[in-house]
């Protein structure tokens, strides 16, 4: 045991004089450990190196399980102190920013027409997004980034192999998820400091009316007009401002609809749904897939803009765009008198 000991000494010594770490230098100790328990194990007991080495097999092994248990302990300790060394973070209050925020919105914030009050009020807002399909999904991702502090998203379908074509915040490996618990998992990997609720069931008038209280803006991006005419209903009754946007084929088109403010609503502009055939779905007359990421990416920049008051958004206008001639045009809209939904207006 005497002559085990020595060579450790000196191991330890020789790695003190070339500098070796502590680490490296347990390392050497643990292999002369291990060399000395394999002797005692394989050679016979009457060796001249297994006498010379003294002990036996079961003694070098209970020394190694001391040992072990020992640095065990030490490291736990050592774990512990540190945790309670460590300072507890700091709470973040509301519309506060970390500095890991700061680093992530600087782009913002460095915007005159945004700043740090147009970011905080991001921080702040309370955004609900109907639909996690074509236009939902580049929404709730700008959204999500740009750093909307609180996103809801209400949607009662699947992620399905033929939404992957266009819905880009799904993934292949989420096919058979719901499109909202899909959404959801996309935000968190792609900002924590945002919080993201999703509603996995039909949007009905209960549930609207029960949702739009709870938020500041209303995102329409669904794909029926039974659910788009309910939507602007309840938005108008309850005052919220609602930016609806739809697709089909190579078009799209977008507009802010605030009656509560003097602009027109949705049912102002489009005061009955077409006859069947007349507008067929994005299943029926198909579309293209980048198209659904340019409005829905529209959306959400209409939303920053009204959050934050930058710039000129679209109340009382509506933006057309055409992909296949490559053209954006701009149309006036008034509200209609006698409107059913919200009133209208003498003009």
């Amino acid at each position: 045991m005497g002559l085990v000991l020595g060579l450790a000494a000196v191991l330890w010594g020789l790695g003190a004089l070339m500098k070796v770490s502590t680490r490296a230098r347990w390392g050497m100790i643990a292999a002369l450990y291990v060399g000395v328990l394999a002797v005692q194990v394989a050679m016979p007991p009457a060796h001249p190196l297994r006498a010379a080495l003294g002990g036996t097999p079961q003694g070098w092994a209970a020394l190694g399980v001391a040992v072990a248990v020992v640095l065990a302990y030490r490291a736990g300790l050592g774990a512990l102190r540190r945790r309670a060394r460590r300072p507890a973070p700091e709470p973040s209050q509301p519309g506060t920013f970390r500095p890991a925020e700061l680093d992530r919105y600087a782009r913002h914030i460095v915007l005159r027409e945004i700043g740090g009050p147009g970011q905080k009020r991001l921080k702040q807002a309370r955004v609900l997004v109907i639909g996690a399909g074509g236009l939902g999904s580049p929404a709730l991702l700008y959204l999500g980034a740009a750093g909307v502090g609180n996103l809801g998203v209400i949607d009662d379908d699947i992620v399905s192999n033929s939404n992957l074509q266009r819905q880009v915040i799904h993934t292949d490996g989420r096919i058979g998820m719901p499109k909202v618990f899909s959404a959801a998992e996309a935000i968190a990997a792609q900002n924590p400091f945002v919080t993201l609720r999703p509603y996995n069931r039909r949007l009905d008038e209960q549930t609207a009316r029960a949702l739009f209280a709870e938020h500041d803006l209303i995102l329409d991006g669904s794909d029926n007009f039974e659910t788009r005419y309910l939507v602007n209903r309840v938005a108008a009754e309850l005052g919220k401002p609602l930016i609806a946007a739809a697709m089909s084929q190579w078009e799209g088109q977008i507009s802010l609809y605030d009656p509560a403010r003097g602009t027109p609503c949705y049912a102002c502009v489009f005061p009955q749904a077409p006859a069947p055939g007349l507008a067929p779905s994005c299943a029926e007359a198909g579309v293209l897939g980048p198209l659904p990421g340019v409005m829905g990416a529209m959306m959400a920049l209409e939303a920053v803009k009204a959050l934050t008051g930058a710039g000129e958004g679209l109340r009382g206008r509506m933006l057309i765009y055409d992909a296949l001639q490559g053209e954006t045009r701009i149309i006036a809209l008034k509200r209609r008198p006698g409107c059913a939904v919200c009133g209208g207006g003498s003009a």
